[in-house]
């Protein structure tokens, strides 16, 4: 029995989508740019004949997926504002459910309690406590980074963020600029641990990002460095005020985030990578901070999971 016309189009049409699944389908095929070195190769190509990457299964190749998903710009900086924000809510909401308020008193102390969290739910979740404790919990070197204590911490250290970041992630690439605030973060609780520290927020991480910066300027005669020399050093002049004036600010964590940014900026070269060889060593860079971060992540919830 012949088919009729619209049967068979429907047949046709579902064997061509059949087809483009298992890639038979070459007609409409396009080449394709290699996502470690930007050459371009063939449709077909598995690996690019520039640099050798695998087009598919290679670091680059799953950032460029997962690039997608993120803002075009500044995507790194945006997923620390994005995780820290979401932390934030999660501790607030755990805060308000175990009946937690903010400690009373008027004028600046109204101010700085607005939207506390309590102690206990940032202790739990990965507040940074004493090396020995952390040493035996070491993920908490990384939780603290993205833990904030109040809704002023959290908007003043996300201010700085965005003011800072992206000058810091253009300036390095998004991966190595995600790894280098992740190990100043750590830096800076390693020292603030070291003196019996609790503590929590991104502010050693943020003056990580000031100290690469601080290097990237130094022996730069330009009047753009210069420029930003003073800028970067008004800012340290501030906080120091900020931290001496002000108690419960923890002057330790700056300290270590501002010299382990300091020594990785007169590591690292302060220009995106151009090679393909300095693009995988930033992507693995960016990937093991990545996945460091995740399995803190999961560990925290786990132990909190498991308290409730």
């Amino acid at each position: 029995m012949p088919l009729s016309p619209r049967l068979r189009w429907k047949l046709d049409r579902f064997r061509d989508r059949f087809s483009s699944i298992f890639g038979s389908r070459q007609e409409n095929a396009r080449p394709r740019i290699c996502p470690a070195c930007g050459t371009l190769v063939g449709s077909t190509a598995t690996r690019c004949h520039q640099c050798g990457a695998n087009m598919t299964f290679s670091l680059a190749a799953i950032s460029r997926s997962f690039g997608r998903f993120l803002p075009a710009t500044s995507p790194a900086t945006y997923i620390i504002l994005g995780l820290s924000c979401i932390l934030y809510i999660f501790c607030f909401m755990i805060t308000l459910h175990s009946g937690g308020s903010p400690p009373s008193g008027g004028g600046l102390s109204a101010i700085f309690n607005l939207g506390a969290i309590d102690p206990r739910a940032l202790a739990v979740l990965g507040a940074s406590l004493p090396l020995r404790v952390n040493l035996m919990q070491p993920w908490r070197f990384i939780m603290a980074i993205f833990l904030h204590g109040s809704l002023l911490h959290i908007g003043f250290n996300m201010w700085v963020l965005m003011d800072i970041g992206p000058l810091v992630e253009e300036r390095f690439g998004s991966a190595r600029y995600f790894f280098i605030y992740v190990v100043a973060g750590i830096g800076g609780y390693l020292l603030s641990s070291a003196l019996g520290h609790f503590s929590i927020g991104g502010s050693g991480a943020l003056l990580g990002l000031i100290g690469v910066l601080l290097a990237m300027t130094m022996n730069r005669q330009s009047a753009g460095m210069q420029m930003l020399r003073s800028q970067l050093i008004r800012w340290l002049i501030y906080i120091a005020v900020w931290g001496l004036l002000f108690p419960g600010i923890d002057n330790a964590a700056h300290l270590g985030g501002l010299g382990v940014g300091f020594l990785l900026g007169k590591i690292m070269a302060d220009r995106p990578p151009v090679s393909a060889e300095e693009r995988k060593r930033a992507n693995v860079m960016g990937l093991v901070s990545g996945l460091a971060v995740v399995a803190s992540l999961i560990i925290a919830l786990r132990v909190y999971m498991q308290l409730h």
